[in-house]
């Protein structure tokens, strides 16, 4: 699979990183932290917020926030606002910037190889970024969660099959594996997975497209990963006029390891949703956050 052809046409396309309008970049400038490090000959850089909360005595929960392709994190941190929420739920929050690919900004979704045209080791990108905020605060090592959109969202996958040792859980909006990590990924644990997507999602399909996983088949691969049962339970909701089910994928014990809401007739965006008082950010939070590096977290 070439990822430069995907992710061009994820740029052609319209990267969607969605119109709607949050919170102003300059909210609580003293908490949000631009920050750089070196990492493979490349000054990366990504943002770091503290919630108010934070007073260094407690660990906190780590998550990451990746952008579609050719996103930058000023946009993109404008359209998925995270901040009231680390605010509202005590955790940290890192919005990263991806680097340059044919002058534009990508997430490296797959291992070295012919097909793949990107050499960015974004892995050891996300590696140095978790030991560096560590060293600075307080994290919690059994609580560090990937979500993305798009090509963040691909990355996001493929963190979650290269990186399981130190991701507890990951989220998905409009993105999808890549062939070769659908075809190559091996976990070292169950790593808990949501996934929001539209039916009518043109630049990744929901029924998939050259070397871009189905979704059906995305869910079938974290269901054999996590254990769960084959047949997932469901549930129908309004968003508005928007119709959204969601599909619950659980274990013989109950517990629920995959969560995916199918969008009808939902785009390439990063969904405004209102389900029974919960958007997107609500949606991926509470679910990343009921499961750390041992398996569910008990309810307090």
């Amino acid at each position: 699979m070439l990822l430069r052809l995907v992710c061009m046409a994820l740029l052609l396309a319209g990267r969607g990183e969605t119109a709607i309008a949050r919170a102003d970049d300059s909210k609580n400038p003293r908490r949000s932290f631009n920050l750089t490090l070196e990492h493979d000959g490349l000054t990366r850089k990504y943002l770091l917020y503290v919630p108010a909360s934070y007073d260094g005595k407690s660990k906190f929960p780590l998550l990451f926030n990746f952008h579609g392709f050719g996103g930058k994190v000023a946009g993109y941190l404008r359209a998925t606002d995270m901040r009231p929420l680390a605010d509202e739920e005590n955790f940290l929050l890192v919005y990263p910037q991806g680097s340059p690919l044919n002058g534009f900004s990508h997430w490296n979704a797959a291992t070295p190889s012919r097909e793949n045209k990107s050499d960015a080791d974004d892995i050891g990108f996300v590696k140095k970024m978790i030991a560096s905020i560590s060293a600075d605060y307080k994290v919690d090592p059994k609580r560090i969660y990937a979500c993305g959109y798009s090509n963040g969202a691909f990355f996001s996958y493929y963190l979650g099959c290269c990186l399981s040792e130190r991701i507890a859980a990951i989220g998905s909006v409009s993105g999808t594996m890549l062939e070769e990590s659908y075809k190559n990924g091996k976990p070292s644990r169950r790593v808990p997975m949501i996934n929001l997507h539209g039916t009518a999602d043109s630049v990744v399909p929901y029924d998939g497209k050259n070397g871009l996983t189905p979704i059906p088949k995305v869910l079938s691969f974290w269901a054999l990963q996590n254990e769960t049962r084959t047949q997932p339970g469901t549930t129908n909701f309004k968003s508005g006029r928007t119709k959204v089910r969601r599909l619950v994928y659980s274990d013989a014990k109950g517990t629920a390891w995959i969560e995916h809401y199918r969008v009808k007739g939902g785009g390439h965006v990063w969904f405004d949703l209102d389900l029974e008082g919960s958007d997107a950010n609500r949606l991926i939070w509470n679910f990343l956050s009921g499961h750390d590096l041992d398996g569910p977290r008990r309810k307090r």
